[in-house]
């Protein structure tokens, strides 16, 4: 049943700002922090494994969701997390010109993800406890449109900008600015939630340290009690073991010189690539993977087809070591034909997910759970990629990645499959895939 200030308050004036600032913060540090620490000199083997550590919170974030209900509203949470992430974005701004930058600005970019995690988890709980499944549905599509849109913000338009101002200002100065905006927009957008959003509930929820702590134990218990669980979660963390080397690399290899096996683009040149092409072929695969999946519901073959689309488009990675071609529509195409298969492809582990994980007595925690190991199965091998990557070269390390995808297809194969009790709708589908994105 809808609060009150949900009637005062309708869902678009809160959703697009919310989710936005969802994206905003983790693209930055997933991709956008990987472009600046290479063109301030660290070595790609540093920037791939500490850029994925600080991931980590993403994965524990299933952890602390209960206790967040003990305090304050999930409101509350949600326009502070904004706010603060913004203050301390300032701050990695200002730490760029120490002579230390790079252990004191990896420091804040970790405690910005302890804060955006915890965002994450309390935009969700509003979203839940103020919109009925009906209403859940009709606003779904706002959700997916303005995360996308701060993917396009973070890793295409201020990663432009910033290529753009080194020119004028050098590399630690335009990020500084680069950075002052990333913190503009979050505390932008944390004072005007602050007015705009529902409460998503009083704190009520949990009594006790004690009680969540007994919850927090029985989702975990029966999580691991769950049939074929061990399958399961071979799968959820193999079917991304090749992307998650290829994905925190490919940025590098497009900066790095050619006489060092790289392509030789501008930061400017690599804004584009994400934020155009990249961005807009992943939207058509979420959207034609939608229609797949609504049409062929989960089944060995369709689960093997979606597998194909997510992992046989490295290819084209590997086509540009090999080739190191200068044309930009060349590099561009290739990065069109990557983000299509990712977008089309991840939705056979959120469909997964939905029909193996989340089904029984804590569907969303569990899924919650089952979503966390994912991030870090798709985080430890980025965290070694970059050693992988220094010790190959780029030609081989993408040679390396199409053997990689081998585990993919052989836990695809043999996993086992729930029958669901009742098919999930696309627009289900495309609710847990902007979910688990995050």
């Amino acid at each position: 049943m809808l609060n009150n200030h949900l009637k005062e308050r309708n869902p678009i004036t809160w959703i697009p700002t919310t989710w936005f600032a969802m994206g905003l913060p983790f693209v930055a540090l997933a991709a956008a922090s990987s472009i600046m620490y290479k063109n301030l000199g660290i070595s790609d083997s540093s920037i791939a494994f500490w850029t994925s550590l600080i991931m980590l919170p993403w994965t524990l974030k299933p952890l602390w969701g209960p206790f967040l209900e003990m305090f304050k509203t999930k409101k509350f949470f949600v326009y502070t997390t904004q706010v603060f992430t913004g203050v301390l974005f300032g701050l990695v701004g200002l730490s760029l010109k120490l002579d230390a930058f790079f252990a004191v600005s990896i420091t804040l970019l970790a405690i910005i993800a302890i804060s955006g995690s915890t965002h994450d988890t309390a935009a969700d709980g509003v979203y839940l406890d103020e919109l009925t499944p009906k209403l859940q549905a009709k606003y779904v599509g706002w959700q997916g449109a303005f995360y996308n849109i701060a993917k396009v913000v973070s890793g295409g338009v201020l990663v432009y900008t910033a290529g753009e101002l080194e020119k004028q200002m050098g590399i630690a100065s335009a990020w500084m600015v680069v950075m002052f905006l990333y913190g503009a927009i979050m505390i932008t957008l944390g004072i005007y939630n602050k007015v705009m959003l529902p409460t998503g509930g009083e704190a009520k929820s949990v009594q006790s340290v004690k009680e969540s702590m007994a919850t927090l134990k029985d989702v975990i218990v029966t999580f691991f009690r769950k049939r074929n669980i061990w399958f399961s979660l071979c799968f959820i963390v193999f079917y991304r073991f090749a992307e998650g080397q290829a994905i925190k690399i490919t940025p590098l290899f497009f900066k790095a010189a050619r006489a060092e096996g790289g392509l030789g683009l501008s930061t400017s040149q690599i804004g584009v690539l994400y934020g155009v092409a990249g961005a807009v072929a992943f939207v058509l695969g979420s959207i034609a993977a939608g229609y797949f999946v609504s049409n062929k519901g989960l089944t060995k073959k369709t689960l093997m087809i979606l597998c194909c689309f997510f992992n046989i488009p490295f290819l084209a990675y590997a086509f540009l070591a090999i080739t190191l071609p200068e044309n930009v529509y060349i590099i561009g195409s290739a990065v069109a034909i990557e983000y299509f298969g990712y977008g089309f492809g991840f939705v056979g582990l959120i469909l997964f997910m939905m029909q193996n994980i989340a089904p029984g007595k804590y569907k969303m925690a569990h899924y919650a759970f089952g979503s966390g190991l994912m991030n870090l199965g798709f985080m430890i091998p980025s965290m070694v990629s970059g050693f992988v990557s220094d010790y190959l070269g780029y030609r081989e390390f993408f040679i390396w990645v199409l053997i990689a995808t081998l585990p993919a297809f052989i836990v695809t194969w043999l996993v086992p499959l729930a029958k669901p009790e009742v098919e999930p709708t696309s627009t289900e589908i495309q609710q847990e895939q902007n979910m688990v994105s995050q």
